[in-house]
C-alpha cells in the first residue's frame, strides 16, 4: 500500500501529541484517525481531516503514557491505505519533593507525590554543594516514592534532582538539604596549672563552626566563650579560680542543625582536711566521722571507712565540699573501724585519718536445732556472726536454762545426754567487747525410743491377725503402724493410736497369707526406729480331693479343689497297704494335680493332701485308686531305606509277654497290617507301603485282664518328586506359571521357592496344595528371570528337589507422544519408562500418507526419546515402541501425528468476468493433504469466500463478487492439524461487462 510516513511529536506538552503525515502522491479523498491506549486495541479518540490536511493534535491525554494511532487514507477506486505508529507522551514532574536528615549526620531521606499520569521509571542525582561533585546516580522503578540516601559526609549541604523519565523524555524537580553534624568526641579538660585548664577533642571535621564555653561550677557563671571555624582540636583557658570545678560545653553547627557535644570537668588542686575523728552514732550498726574544713576551694570529699586492724577498705562516701561529718549506717556488727577523708578536686587529693572505734555485735542467722535421729542429742548450728564470741542457753520447754560460752569460729555445738521424745528450747546471742546481741531462739525435739517386744500372732484364726507390743516407758505422744502383704508388698491397713494403747487386732484378712506389721513411736514430727513382726493366717484345709488312673502303666493322677487365701505349698502323701515305700511329694500353690509315676503295677494306693502357709498346714480327707499294667515305650515310625518302607522300633518295659503291632492309615484308622512280634524282638520293618503316605502305627500289651496300648505313633513314607516341570509366563499379568504331573504316590503338599536371578535378595518361598499341578506366581518384576524349585512334601520329609528358570513379559512403554516441534521434516517421540527389565526397545515409524518401507530403530533400555528426521512434508507417521526380553515383547499403543505441511508456490489472480476470480497455485514437494481457500474484501477486511479443496487441486474460481472491487486472496496447504499459507495477493475484478447494442 500507499506509505503515509507518520510521525507524531509532543512540542513541549504533555497531555497532548500532533500527529503528521505525507499526502499520497495520487491524492486522498480524506482520512480517519483513531487513538487508543497501545495493546488494548480499544479506540479512546477519533478523528478525521479532509484532502490536503498532513496533521492532527489530540488533546486530554495521559502523561508518560503509549498511545497508538492508525490513519486511514481513502484512495481513489474505493480503495483505502492505513498506516499505524505508536508514542509516548511526555512525563509530568514529582510533587512535593522534599529532602530530610531526620537528624543523621550520614543519611538524607527522598520522598515525593508520583507525577501525574504514567511513567517509565524515577532517576535520582544527588550532588555535593560545596564541591559540586555528583555522589550518588540512581534509577528507581516508576511506583517508588521514596529513597535513602547513606553513607553522606556530616555537616554539609546537598543537592537534589529527580527526573521522571517515559521513553527518552523526562520531567526534573530539584531541592537542597543539610546532613546534621557530627559530634567531636573525647573531649579532654585538664588543669595546666593552678590558674589554667587544657582542653583537646577530636572528630572535629564534621561540623562548619564549633562553640565552646567554659562555666565557673561555684558561681554557675560562664567564664569564657569560643567559636572556630572547622578544624580547631585544643585550647587553654587562663586566669582561673584555684581549687574550683569548671565545665566545659562543646557545640557542633552546620546549616540549620546544631548538636549538642561531649562536655568535661577539671579542677584545680585542694587542700587536706584537719582533726578528723571516728565515733559511735545514736544508731545500732552506725558511727560518725567529723573532720574540720581547710582552707580554700574543692568539689568534694571522698570518706573511706576501713574494716579491722588491716585497714582494709568496706565503705566510699562522696560528701559536698562544705561538709564536715559523714554517718556510717548498717556497718558489720562487733567490727574495728576507722575512717579516711580525702579532699578531692578533680583528679587531686589530700587525705586525713582517724583512730579506730567499735561497732555494736548483731545475734547469729541461720539458726537450727537438729535432732539427727538420736533420742539423747541435740545439734545446734548457726551462721557465723561478727563478734569475740558466743553465749549459748538449751533448756526443756518451760525449765532453767543451761548457758554455755563459745569462742569466735564456733559455729555449732552438740548436746548430749537429753531426754528422749523431749522438746528443748535453744537461744544463742553474739559477744563482742562489752556489748552482747539480742538473742536467736528456736525449738526441736529429740527422737522418740522405739516400741519394744512387737508380736503378731493369729491366734488359731484364718482370717485375722492380732499385734502386741510393750510401751515405751517415756517420752512419746502414739503409737504409728502399717500392716503389709509380705509377698505382694501392698499396703493393708494403717493405724495410729495414743501412747497408752499396747495391741491391736486386723480383722478381714486372707487365709493362709503372710503379712508383716512396721510400728514406731512418734514424738513431735519424728518416729523412732521401725520395729516389724510377721505371721500368717491360718490356712483352710483343701477340698474335693481324688485320686485316678491315668491309664500310664505305672502312674495316677492326684487332683484337688483350689483352696480359698494363700498357699505357700501342697504336700502330697501317697502310700500302699501292700508295699512298703511311700512318696511324699510337696507342690507349688498354683498346682491343683500331680501324678505320681514309677509306681508298681496293678497296686492300690491312698492319697492325703496337706495345705502349708508358713508354719502352718491342714489336712484333706484320703482319696484312692489303683494302677494299670505297663505298655510298651518309646515308640518309633520312621521311614525306610525306599519310599514304599517304614521302620518301627521300640522299648520293652519289662516282663513276659507277646507283642501285636497294628498298622493303619492315618486319615482313615483302619488296621491294614497285624504283625505279632515275640518278646525280645525291638525293631521291625514293613514293607509294600504307599510313598508319601502317612500312617499310625500302635503296639498292644497284654498283662491279665488288663491290655494297655502303647502310644501311637505317626511316621510318614518319604514322597516322591514332582515330573515334567515347566515354567512358562502369563501374557497378561507380570507372573510365571509353574506346570508339572503329579508323580506316583501320597503327599502333603508341595513347597515352592522363587530367587530372582543376578539378585542378592532372599528367594520366596510359597505352598501348594496336595493336588495341584501348577501355580502362578504373581507381583514379579516384568522382563526378569527366575529359578523356581520345588519338592513334594508329606509331614516333616520332603522328595528330592525339581528346579526350573522362567522370565517373565516385559512391561509394555507408556504414555507414547509423538509430536512436533514445528517442522515439517521432523517429529519428536517421547514414553515413560517400564518397570522391570528389558534387553532392548525396537521403535518403528509407519508412514500412513504414502507406501514408503517402514523405519525401525533398536535402542538401549534406559532410552526414552527419539526424533524421526528427514520425514516428507505434509505426510502422517504412526510410531510403536516395544519392549523385548529374549523372546517376549511387550508393545505400546500406537500415536500418530503429521509433518507441517509445505506453502503453496506460485500464487497468482486473474478476474475472467466482472464477478469473478481465478485463483491458481503450484504445490510444493509432495504437496498437502488439502487446500483452503479464503477471499477477503479489501476494503472492509470482511472474508467474502471460503473453500476447502483436496490435496490435488491447483485452482478455484470464486463467483458471484462486486465487479470493480479489490480482493485478497490467501491460499493455505493443510496436513492435519497443521497448515502453511502463501503470502496474501490482491486484485480488482473487471468492471461491469458492456451491453452490447
Amino acid at each position: 500500500g500507499t506509505l503515509l510516513n507518520l510521525s507524531v511529536s509532543d512540542r513541549g506538552r504533555s497531555d497532548s501529541l500532533l500527529l503528521s503525515w505525507d499526502e499520497p502522491e495520487e491524492g486522498a479523498e480524506g482520512y480517519s484517525l483513531a487513538l487508543s491506549s497501545l495493546g488494548s486495541g480499544i479506540p479512546l479518540q477519533n478523528g478525521s481531516a479532509g484532502p490536503n490536511i498532513t496533521s492532527f493534535w489530540f488533546h486530554g491525554l495521559t502523561p508518560g503514557m503509549h498511545y497508538e494511532i492508525e490513519v486511514t487514507a481513502t484512495l481513489a477506486c474505493m480503495e483505502t491505505t492505513r498506516q499505524t505508529v505508536t508514542a509516548q507522551t511526555s512525563p509530568s514532574p514529582v510533587r512535593n519533593l522534599s529532602l530530610s536528615s531526620s537528624g543523621s549526620s550520614a543519611m538524607l531521606h527522598a520522598s515525593w507525590a508520583h507525577a501525574r499520569g504514567q511513567r517509565d521509571s524515577y532517576h535520582l542525582a544527588l550532588y555535593h554543594s560545596d564541591s559540586q561533585t555528583l555522589v550518588r546516580n540512581v534509577s528507581i522503578l516508576p511506583n517508588a516514592s521514596t529513597f535513602l540516601f547513606d553513607g553522606l559526609l556530616a555537616g554539609s549541604e546537598y543537592a537534589l534532582k529527580v527526573s521522571t523519565l517515559a521513553g527518552s523524555s523526562r520531567a526534573s524537580t530539584s531541592i537542597h538539604q543539610w546532613t546534621a553534624p557530627s559530634i567531636p568526641t573525647q573531649l579532654q579538660l585538664s588543669p595546666g596549672s593552678t590558674t589554667s585548664l587544657v582542653a583537646s577533642w577530636v572528630g572535629a571535621a564534621g561540623a562548619a563552626w564549633l562553640h565552646l564555653v567554659l562555666h565557673n561550677l561555684l558561681t554557675q557563671t560562664v567564664t569564657t566563650t569560643l567559636s572556630a571555624r572547622r578544624g580547631l582540636t585544643n585550647y587553654t583557658f587562663q586566669h582561673l579560680h584555684p581549687g574550683t570545678q569548671y565545665w566545659l560545653g562543646l557545640s557542633a553547627t552546620a546549616g540549620p542543625y546544631t548538636v549538642q557535644g561531649p562536655n568535661a570537668t577539671a579542677w584545680t588542686y585542694p587542700l587536706s582536711p584537719g582533726n578528723v575523728t571516728l565515733s559511735s552514732a545514736e544508731e545500732q550498726s552506725s558511727l560518725q566521722a567529723l573532720w574540720s574544713t581547710p582552707a580554700g576551694e574543692r568539689d568534694f570529699y571522698l570518706v573511706t571507712l576501713q574494716e579491722g586492724e588491716d585497714g582494709a577498705p568496706t565503705r566510699n562516701i562522696s560528701v559536698g565540699g562544705d561538709n564536715s561529718r559523714v554517718t556510717f549506717h548498717g556497718l558489720n556488727p562487733g567490727k574495728q573501724y576507722s575512717v579516711r577523708v580525702t579532699a578531692v578536686a578533680g583528679p587531686y587529693q589530700a587525705s586525713a585519718r582517724s583512730t579506730a572505734a567499735w561497732t555494736q555485735p548483731l545475734a547469729p542467722s541461720g539458726v537450727n536445732l537438729s535432732s539427727q535421729g538420736s533420742p539423747y542429742s541435740l545439734l545446734a548450728s548457726w551462721e557465723e556472726a561478727m563478734g569475740e564470741g558466743y553465749m549459748l542457753a538449751l533448756s526443756p520447754m518451760e525449765h532453767p536454762m543451761k548457758n554455755n560460752l563459745l569462742p569466735r569460729g564456733v559455729t555449732n555445738f552438740t548436746y548430749d545426754g537429753l531426754c528422749p521424745g523431749t522438746l528443748y528450747t535453744f537461744e544463742v546471742s553474739t559477744i563482742a567487747g562489752p556489748y552482747t546481741s539480742s538473742p536467736r531462739r528456736i525449738i526441736n525435739w529429740t527422737y522418740p525410743l522405739p516400741l519394744e517386744q512387737l508380736t503378731l500372732s493369729n491366734q488359731g484364726h484364718s482370717s485375722s491377725l492380732q499385734a502386741s507390743w510393750q510401751a515405751v516407758p517415756t517420752g512419746t505422744t502414739g503409737y504409728t503402724g502399717t500392716l503389709w502383704e509380705t509377698k505382694s508388698q501392698e499396703q493393708v491397713r494403717n493405724i495410729t493410736v495414743g501412747k497408752n494403747w499396747t495391741n491391736v487386732t486386723f480383722e478381714d484378712l486372707v487365709p493362709g497369707r503372710q503379712y508383716t506389721l512396721e510400728m514406731a513411736a512418734m514424738a513431735g514430727p519424728y518416729r523412732s526406729p521401725v520395729q516389724s513382726a510377721t505371721d500368717w493366717t491360718y490356712p483352710l484345709a483343701p477340698a474335693g480331693v481324688t485320686l485316678t488312673n491315668t491309664r500310664h502303666p505305672l502312674g495316677l493322677s492326684a487332683f484337688w479343689d483350689k483352696t480359698a487365701g494363700d498357699v505357700d505349698q501342697f504336700h502330697l502323701q501317697l502310700y500302699s497297704k501292700s508295699h512298703p515305700v511311700r512318696r511324699n511329694i510337696s507342690v507349688g500353690p498354683n498346682t491343683h494335680n500331680f501324678t505320681f509315676l514309677g509306681l508298681s503295677p496293678g497296686i492300690q494306693y491312698f492319697l492325703k493332701v496337706t495345705v502349708l502357709a508358713g508354719p502352718y498346714r491342714s489336712s484333706s480327707h484320703f482319696a484312692t485308686e489303683w494302677t494299670y499294667p505297663l505298655s510298651l515305650a518309646n515308640v518309633s515310625v520312621q521311614p525306610g531305606r525306599r519310599p514304599q518302607e517304614l521302620h518301627v522300633s521300640w522299648v520293652e518295659s519289662g516282663g513276659g509277654r507277646d507283642h501285636l503291632v497294628q498298622l493303619s492309615v492315618a486319615e482313615s484308622l483302619s488296621i491294614i497290617r497285624n504283625v505279632s512280634v515275640p518278646r525280645g524282638v525291638t525293631q521291625l520293618d514293613l514293607e509294600g507301603l504307599e510313598p508319601g503316605s502317612r500312617y499310625r502305627v500302635e503296639i498292644i500289651s497284654q498283662a491279665g485282664p488288663h491290655r494297655t496300648s502303647s502310644q501311637t505313633a505317626i511316621g510318614y513314607t518319604v514322597p516322591l518328586p514332582p515330573v515334567s516341570l515347566l515354567a512358562s509366563p502369563v501374557s497378561t499379568a507380570w507372573a510365571l506359571t509353574v506346570q508339572w504331573e503329579t508323580p506316583p504316590g501320597q503327599r502333603d503338599g508341595y513347597l515352592l521357592t522363587m530367587h530372582e536371578e543376578g539378585s542378592s535378595s532372599p528367594a520366596r518361598n510359597l505352598e501348594a496344595g496336595k493336588d495341584s499341578t501348577n501355580v502362578t506366581l504373581g507381583q514379579l518384576a516384568p522382563g526378569t528371570c527366575y529359578l523356581v524349585g520345588i519338592w513334594a512334601v508329606a509331614g516333616p520329609y520332603r522328595s528330592l528337589p525339581k528346579n526350573v528358570t522362567g522370565c517373565t513379559v516385559p512391561a509394555a512403554p507408556t504414555n507414547l507422544s509423538l509430536t512436533n516441534p514445528g517442522s515439517s521434516s521432523e517429529l519428536y517421540m517421547y514414553w515413560n519408562k517400564p518397570p522391570g527389565r528389558r534387553d532392548h526397545y525396537r521403535v518403528i515409524l509407519y508412514s500412513l500418507s504414502t507406501q514408503s518401507r517402514e523405519r525401525v530403530q533398536t535402542l538401549s533400555p534406559d532410552v526414552q526419546n527419539i526424533s524421526w528426521t528427514h520425514l516428507e512434508a505434509g505426510s502422517r507417521f504412526a510410531v510403536q515402541v516395544t519392549a523385548v526380553k529374549g523372546s517376549f515383547e511387550a508393545s505400546s499403543t500406537n500415536v500418530t501425528q503429521w509433518t507441517y505441511p509445505l506453502a503453496p508456490a506460485n500464487l497468482s489472480l486473474g478476474s475472467p468476468s466482472a464477478s469473478a476470480l481465478q485463483v491458481s497455485w503450484a504445490a510444493t514437494g509432495r504437496g498437502a493433504e488439502g487446500y483452503v481457500v479464503d477471499v477477503y474484501d479489501t476494503a472492509s477486511s470482511s472474508r467474502v469466500g471460503h473453500m476447502v479443496l483436496g490435496g490435488d487441486a491447483r485452482s478455484h474460481i470464486f463467483r458471484n463478487l462486486s465487479p470493480g472491487t479489490r480482493y485478497s486472496v490467501e491460499v493455505r496447504a493443510t496436513a492435519g492439524p497443521f497448515h502453511a499459507s502463501t503470502p496474501n495477493l490482491t486484485h480488482c475484478t473487471r468492471e461491469y461487462d458492456a451491453v452490447l447494442a
